[in-house]
């Protein structure tokens, strides 16, 4: 009957119409997969502010747990190849290497306390099983040339640091810092450290360098020239930052919950991508840039 070659010719069509938008479906899943990952030519390297030190204004950002699981994701679900932390606690770094698998390399360095008698003790996470706390360098392949870089830090108070390691399989330097903040010399509180930690730190990089971190400082644009001095020559210029929009920009978007622009990543490697996510376990957001490595 007429009615039974119409249904059965609606059949037909509704079936290729049904997987034509599978295939639509299958191509566009995977093209996001694709995006999320870095090309085999490049590298993702993430910086971020754990705020894992409990006792610096952190209790009410997020468990341990919470925290390590971030930091995961940004490795898994974010693609990023190396992360950068800072205000990390050296167990919970363990742990989040532990859980990623063996291929993961990781390397630490503590935060001290300087007395007025020049005695440092290592600065020590509140929580149970936090152990110390520092800057850290976390990598899914081995590192090699692993150093911490000199740089003036206050005579007594707080003091911080740079640290640098290479990914050997990709002949990528990485510099993670965490500067001081105005004030932090207990017994100079009117002198800055950040512009001479800031020449160290471009000091230590080369033409294949990734570095920054929380350097706790403003972008030097023209509407606040009030700490632009402490910026060295070679900023944005031969190195360019991540979130750095055209040769003349020195802006980025907002990575701290006050509205400011803290943390940062420099290179003069081609920049391919550059992100800020916000983890919501910390007052600080991410910063991943993808560069391409030639290798």
């Amino acid at each position: 009957m007429w009615w039974e070659r119409r249904r059965r010719r609606w059949s037909v069509v509704l079936g290729a119409v049904l997987l034509c938008l599978c295939t639509l479906l299958t191509v566009l899943s995977a093209t996001r997969a694709r995006s999320s990952r870095a090309g085999p030519e490049e590298l993702r390297i993430a910086t971020w502010n754990m705020c894992g030190v409990r006792q610096w204004g952190c209790e009410d950002t997020g468990s341990r747990r919470q925290k390590i699981d971030a930091v995961e994701e940004l490795a898994t679900a974010g693609g990023a190849g190396v992360i950068m932390l800072q205000e990390v606690c050296a167990d919970d770094l363990a742990l989040a290497r532990k859980e990623l698998g063996g291929s993961w390399h990781s390397t630490f360095q503590a935060y001290s306390y300087r007395a007025a008698d020049g005695t440092d003790t290592p600065v020590r996470c509140a929580q149970r099983l936090g152990g110390t706390a520092g800057i850290a360098v976390l990598a899914s392949s081995p590192l090699s040339h692993v150093e911490q870089v000199p740089t003036p830090q206050p005579v007594v108070g707080l003091r911080r640091g740079i640290r640098c390691a290479t990914v050997a399989t990709r002949d990528v330097q990485v510099c993670d810092a965490h500067l001081s903040l105005v004030g932090a010399d207990k017994a100079h509180p009117r002198w800055e450290y950040r512009d001479d930690q800031l020449a160290a730190l471009f000091g230590a990089a080369g033409p294949r360098t990734v570095f920054g971190g929380d350097l706790n400082s403003s972008p030097p644009t023209a509407a606040d020239d009030t700490y632009r001095w402490i910026w060295p020559d070679e900023a944005y210029r031969r190195y360019r930052e991540c979130d750095q929009a055209s040769p003349s920009s020195r802006a980025g978007r907002d990575t701290h919950a006050s509205g400011s622009k803290l943390d940062y990543e420099f290179t003069a490697l081609p920049r391919t991508g550059c992100a800020v996510r916000d983890t919501g376990v910390s007052d600080h957001r991410a910063l991943v840039m993808t560069v391409r490595t030639g290798q």
